[in-house]
């Protein structure tokens, strides 16, 4: 019996979470070269109080200390990152932002002296609290029940916000409170204002 129902390509099913995808490519890429220079690149991330570890604001995020800590990342990242592209490219690009510069600047402003901090976990913690605070702020039923959801499955990660030897829980708390900044500066109700996003 044949059936008249069309499969969705598979470009469906990537566009819509392209942006995530393409950042997750980066960081591999880059640790396959990181690899093969024997971890040199590590040195451009956030180097707290240094002007020049400022750019690893920027850099920080795509850099990982070995292919354990990128994979260790990497599902978190793909499985948030991607529900908040799924909702909207634009609120993704501006959650990322968002994030990556409260959480590296609070990196900056307050991790230990002499150390370099790298990896994507600020930005996996502002998603999460990001998925977990939306609803709060937009006062969205559906948003609160995939907050809820969000917690069920990645609650426990929380803990990793707590201060731990070898850690960067600085890049965790801040990355969170970015989450967080992101959800009330795109989600909170103003009585002028409509949500474009």
């Amino acid at each position: 019996m044949a059936n008249d129902v069309e499969r969705p390509r598979a470009t469906e099913l990537v566009t819509p979470v392209l942006p995530v995808l393409v950042m997750l490519a980066v960081m591999w890429v880059e640790e396959v070269v990181d690899t093969a220079l024997d971890g040199r690149l590590d040195r451009y991330g956030i180097i707290p109080r240094e002007v020049d570890g400022l750019d690893g604001i920027v850099f920080a995020p795509f850099l990982h200390g070995g292919f354990r800590h990128l994979i260790a990342n990497s599902f978190p990242f793909l499985v948030l990152g991607g529900a908040i592209c799924l909702g909207s490219v634009q609120r993704f690009v501006v959650v990322t932002v968002v994030t990556m510069a409260i959480g590296g600047v609070g990196v900056w402003l307050t991790g230990p002296d002499h150390t370099v901090h790298i990896g994507a976990s600020g930005v996996v913690f502002g998603y999460l609290t990001y998925l977990l605070s939306r609803g709060v702020f937009a006062r969205n039923v559906t948003y609160l029940i995939g907050g809820g959801i969000t917690f069920l499955v990645y609650g426990g990660a929380l803990w990793g916000l707590l201060p731990s030897p070898g850690v960067s829980w600085q890049g965790h708390l801040f990355g969170a409170v970015g989450g967080v900044a992101a959800a009330w500066l795109l989600h909170a109700r103003r009585e002028d204002t409509d949500d474009g996003l």
